[in-house]
């Protein structure tokens, strides 16, 4: 825990330069939310090509084109993002689509999802987000002392904002799956946090006159095995989905990786621990075994 004055430096830094991009660079928001087409297809041909698809759809000059397979291998969702001009650019998109995949594909379904859906999407994936954060403080507060609670709220804060700093520097597509993605890191960073805040708690009940410092030192290390076991395995799983997934769930993969593997292992250890230590619970604990031993002794005095 020696470290700890230089990790909160660090993470305030990494934080506030996080905050800046968000808000001067912005987020690069995918169809989802800022609206676009929809078109499913069906291969007539057996599996489809995602691969000439793919490359044959970005030549058409349409700006972001997302394919994935949807329901089989021959049927394939295709999200054009929306174009500058109203519903006949919309419309001018989707024939040159038609155009370019030719007789190779039945058509299924066309969408066009306006500004407006877009915008009320992304304002309910806030407000969903926003209930999973209120719901994990709920949660903090009846499993743990209010010490606790606090120091794992601003732990599982650090990772998204650090994540969505990451997000914002790398322009990668913020989509649904984004949002799938920032829930699942909270739920690995509480998992973490709650695993290293129960064996403090131990430790706080078995070693009542250890500092607090050597007390989190202990309780990290003797959790830090299962730790790294843990995100090895998370580790691994995301690198074959990385690797074999395909462009669909990228954005997905990447924020995981970046949330769960690099940032929650280094908020586990560096900052959701040592920050009891600035919370008080360790001064609260001695005074709570130094008030009996000074009533004992005015008592005798007197």
């Amino acid at each position: 825990m020696r470290f700890r004055h230089i990790s909160f430096l660090v993470s305030a830094a990494l934080s506030i330069i996080a905050i800046l991009l968000y808000f001067f660079h912005g987020l690069n928001f995918g169809i989802d939310f800022v609206g676009g087409t929809l078109i499913e297809v069906q291969s007539k041909s057996g599996s489809a090509d995602l691969a000439k698809m793919r490359a044959t759809l970005s030549g058409l000059g349409l700006g972001d084109v997302q394919l994935q397979e949807f329901g089989g291998p021959t049927n394939v969702l295709i999200r054009v993002a929306q174009q500058p001009g109203g519903e006949q650019a919309q419309q001018t998109a989707i024939g040159k689509v038609r155009q370019a995949l030719g007789d190779e594909v039945d058509y299924r379904r066309v969408e066009v999802v306006g500004p407006r859906v877009s915008s009320e999407l992304l304002a309910k994936s806030t407000i969903g987000l926003g209930l999973a954060i209120f719901g994990i403080l709920i949660y903090l507060w009846f499993r743990f002392e209010w010490q606790f609670s606090l120091g794992a709220m601003i732990a599982n804060v650090h990772d998204l904002v650090l994540t969505i700093g990451y997000m914002s520097l790398t322009q990668i597509d913020f989509d649904l799956s984004s949002i799938a993605a920032l829930l699942t890191i909270l739920g690995y960073s509480l998992n973490d946090t709650v695993v290293i805040y129960d064996r403090i708690r131990e430790m706080l009940r078995r070693y009542k006159r250890m500092s607090m410092p050597d007390l989190l030192n202990i309780s990290v290390n003797s959790t830090l095995s299962r730790s790294i076991i843990t995100h090895v395995t998370v580790t691994l799983a995301l690198l074959a989905l990385l690797l074999f997934g395909g462009h669909a769930i990228h954005s997905f993969v990447a924020t995981m990786i970046f949330g769960v593997v690099l940032v929650g292992t280094y908020t586990s250890v560096f900052i959701a621990a040592p920050i009891l230590i600035y919370l008080g619970v360790g001064t609260t604990r001695m005074e709570a075994e130094d008030s009996p031993a000074k009533e004992k002794a005015s008592t005798r005095e007197s």
